[in-house]
Order: structure tokens, then C-alpha cells, then sequence
């Protein structure tokens, strides 16, 4: 669907150890293992990364430009972005894209398959230098229209694969204000339909319950790591099947602990209150969060670009409705009891 078919000269770099440690991580950071969501598919990194990779590739038919978006991931820990939680970044979730550089530099098997294929690290190693890959918010971009997809057929089934397939059909390379190429819509009704889903997944991550299953995991984590229960390389050798199997056997057997509490409380939660306070006996959280939206273009001319808030009210009123958005100050989780 994003491409006829996975390119020969990617496959090598698939298979990469590097890359194939993705298949372990849930695109969607950690909410599949909490009775708080009911995610109707498992979705990993790496097929996002795979997916990128092949969008990148269908518009570009750029080979570097395909590598760099299949490799933009491969920091990533175990439950994805709840590291940046964890580091104090939910606003902005970049907290490991140096640690991304890092790790592609120093991998001696893709620097192998680099050589026989005359490319060098400096082309493949930050796919923020290629618009198409990635662009500022809110432009449109391979990675951008990836996660969405998937993010909203699991989390609450706003896309079925036909709506994906007839949406796909209608991007093209545009130019933004920049003259930079940027993946945009032909028809402004499908590029409309597209905005209304896109920010009404997007709402669900401003939402108290998904600020809370993230926090609450980073919680668990740091709390894993300062007990000695795990370290940090075991975020980056081990899926995340396997760490929780491995935190369920550990919290079954050390009820009293403070990372079993919580670790018991992310399992088990099944409803966060809304309040404007923090709550007795209760685990909280209040924070503001990446908002992760997309205003797009759309061709209205054979050489004419606009946002489409530009040329829609009511695109223009979805953006502005979903950028002034607050949940109540506090979510806040009674603690399980153990």
C-alpha cells in the first residue's frame, strides 16, 4: 500500500541487528500493556520504521533519503517515548534523536552496507536534514504520515486500510512557503477528512489517560532502575514483552516495594479521575505534552500550495480548536492494592 513493493536495496539494511531490535517496541509507548487502553493491534517500531522508510522512498526515489527514515528510530528504548518522560521532555519528546546519531555512527554492519552501496554516514545518519522524511510541525512528512495510520486504526478505529489506501492515493511532493518539497493533498475534501482524524487521535495524547500511562511508566522504569531491578541496557537489548514478563514475576514476589506499587498500579488501572487538585491515595500527574498536529497542504493550482486552514474555516476551526485544548489540571490513578 505505501509502496508496490520493498525495494531490493533495502532489505539488506532491514535486517540489520540495529534495526530488527524495533520489532520488540510498541509504536504506541507502553499503552499495550495497561488495562487503561485496549489497543486493538500490536504495532512496532520497526514496522513504523519499514513504513517510513517506504514512503520516503515511493515519493523521493531517493535511496539515502529511504535509509535515513528506516534508521530514525533506532535509538529508541524499550515503551518508546515514555524515555522522554522519563528524562523530563514530554513537551517535546527528542530526548534520545543525539543518542540516534551515536548509534548509527558506531554500527560497524551498517557502515559495511554503506560502503558497498557508496553512501556515507553523514547521508543516512539524521533524516531532519530531508523534508520529505521530516519537517517541522505542522507540515506533513513520511514519518508523520506513518504513525498516524496505525496510531489511529489501533487506538480508536479511525481509519479502516480503505480510507488509508484512497488517502495515500491522494498525496503528492509539494512546495511549502519555504519552497521546500513537503508531502501534501491534491483534493482539499480528502486532505479536510485527513485533519479531522489526524487531531482527533492526536487528542487522545493531550488526554489526562494517555499523560498518565506514560508518566506512570516512566515512574516504573525509574523506580526499576533505582532498585536494581533492571539497567538501562536492558531497555535497549530486551523487548518489551520480555521486561514485563519479567517485572510481572518480580512485582508478584515483591509486593511491598515502591516499584511494585507502581508497576501493580499501571497494570491494573482501569479509569483515571479528572480533577483540578491532587487526590489522597492516588497516584497523579499534571504536565503539558507534545502536541503533535498537522495543518497540510493542498494543491489549488497547478502551481499554487496552501494550508488548508488557509483556504477551509473549518480546517482552520479543527487546528485552532485542537491547539486550545486542556484536560483538568490533575489525572489522577488510585493506587493498586498489593
Amino acid at each position: 500500500m505505501l509502496c508496490s513493493r520493498i525495494p531490493e536495496f533495502l532489505k539488506d539494511y532491514i535486517e540489520l541487528p540495529l534495526v530488527q531490535r524495533l520489532s520488540g517496541i510498541g509504536l504506541l509507548c507502553g499503552t499495550d500493556w495497561t488495562e487503561l487502553f485496549r489497543n486493538r493491534f500490536y504495532y512496532s517500531r520497526l514496522d513504523h520504521s519499514i513504513g517510513t522508510a517506504l514512503i520516503a522512498w515511493n515519493f523521493s526515489k531517493s535511496k539515502k533519503q529511504a535509509i535515513a527514515a528506516l534508521l530514525h528510530d533506532v535509538s529508541t528504548p524499550a515503551f518508546s517515548h515514555v524515555s522522554d518522560f522519563r528524562n523530563g521532555d514530554a513537551l517535546h519528546q527528542e530526548s534520545t534523536e543525539e543518542l540516534n546519531i551515536q548509534m548509527i555512527n558506531e554500527n560497524a554492519f551498517l557502515k559495511e552496507l554503506l560502503e558497498r552501496d557508496g553512501f556515507n554516514l553523514q547521508e543516512v545518519n539524521d533524516y531532519h536534514k530531508y523534508p520529505i522524511d521530516d519537517n517541522e510541525c505542522p507540515g506533513l512528512s513520511a514519518d508523520r504520515l506513518e504513525y498516524m495510520f496505525p496510531s489511529g486504526a489501533a487506538l480508536n478505529e479511525v481509519w479502516t486500510l480503505e480510507e488509508i489506501k484512497s488517502t495515500y492515493s491522494d498525496i503528492a511532493v509539494l512546495r511549502n512557503e519555504k519552497l521546500l518539497p513537503e508531502l501534501g493533498f491534491k483534493t482539499e475534501s480528502i486532505a479536510l477528512d485527513y485533519i479531522k482524524k489526524f487531531c482527533d487521535v492526536s487528542l487522545i495524547l493531550q488526554h489526562n489517560e494517555d499523560k498518565a500511562a506514560m508518566q506512570l511508566m516512566a515512574d516504573v522504569i525509574s523506580a526499576a532502575l533505582k532498585e536494581n531491578i533492571i539497567h538501562e541496557i536492558d531497555l535497549y537489548v530486551q523487548g518489551e514483552s520480555e521486561l514485563i514478563e519479567y517485572f510481572d514475576d518480580y512485582a508478584s514476589k515483591n509486593p511491598g516495594c515502591e516499584f511494585s506499587k507502581l508497576y501493580l498500579t499501571f497494570r491494573n488501572m482501569k479509569k483515571v479521575i479528572h480533577s483540578d487538585k491532587e487526590l489522597d491515595g492516588c497516584w497523579c500527574v499534571s504536565l503539558d505534552v507534545k502536541k503533535r498536529y498537522v495543518d497540510p497542504l493542498v494543491q489549488v493550482e497547478i502551481n499554487r500550495f496552501e494550508r488548508i486552514s488557509k483556504i477551509n474555516t473549518e480546517a482552520k476551526k479543527i487546528v485552532e480548536e485542537f491547539l486550545s485544548y486542556k484536560d483538568s489540571l490533575w489525572g489522577c490513578v488510585p493506587y493498586a492494592e498489593v
